[in-house]
């Protein structure tokens, strides 16, 4: 894996991402030694969406299996949200 300051990866940017992309490359970018972010190939990308995924749809099969059930009215409370009735919709007040 390869370590950039991201202000050379600026000025090399084209050259950067011809790294990432055709050669399959990682560069992890940084700012004054601490570490800010990362340019990964596609592939690794959707991998990452893949396992993100697979750890959603593994919660959602966990909390389906608990007992009980919790109102509509109550879940949109506590994320925030008012029930719209016209559409049906939930929406952030």
């Amino acid at each position: 894996m390869i370590r950039l300051a991201a202000s050379k990866a600026r000025e090399e940017f084209a050259n950067t991402l011809d790294r990432v992309a055709h050669r399959g490359e990682r560069v992890v970018l940084h700012r004054r030694g601490k570490e800010v972010a990362a340019l990964v190939p596609m592939a690794d990308l959707e991998l990452i969406r893949r396992i993100e995924d697979k750890l959603d749809n593994e919660a959602a099969n966990k909390a389906l299996k608990e007992p009980g059930t919790i109102p509509w009215e109550k879940l949109n409370a506590d994320l925030g949200l008012e029930y719209t009735v016209a559409r049906g919709l939930p929406h952030r007040i």
